[in-house]
């Protein structure tokens, strides 16, 4: 089966994810991807990646996301914070990393973290291919 993974980016971060997307666009292809309206449109767009966009976060997405974590339906979540610029939906966000926590889906909220938890995606996948 294949690992669902929400991708989330603050308006400072969506370069970031953007490029972060395009060094692990291999692994990400064999995901099935969800993201909030602008970020998942960067991805797409710069990728070619197939993703089901959500609303944008401050419109809903976040808590659309938290919803599918919440029944079981994402298995991990990057979600690259701006923590310099004060966010309306601050209350969306809290919740949705502490559903991670509740339902333990491990949530990066910054590079080095993603690069991790993509790393250890990518080498999962590469084992699920050779077993």
């Amino acid at each position: 089966m294949k690992p669902h993974v929400a991708l989330i980016a603050h308006d400072q971060k969506k370069d970031d994810i953007v490029k972060l997307a395009g060094e692990f666009r291999a692994t990400l292809s064999r995901c099935t991807l969800l993201a909030t309206g602008t970020t998942g449109a960067r991805i797409a767009s710069a990728h070619g990646l197939e993703i089901e966009r959500m609303l944008s976060g401050p419109h809903g997405g976040d808590l659309q996301i938290g919803a599918r974590l919440a029944e079981g339906r994402v298995d991990m979540v990057i979600f690259l914070r701006d923590p310099m610029t004060p966010q309306p939906h601050e209350p969306d966000i809290n919740a949705l990393v502490r559903a991670c926590d509740v339902h333990n889906v491990p949530c990066a909220t910054n590079i080095s973290t993603a690069r991790m938890i993509l790393d250890g995606l990518t080498s999962r996948l590469a084992h699920s291919v050779s077993a």
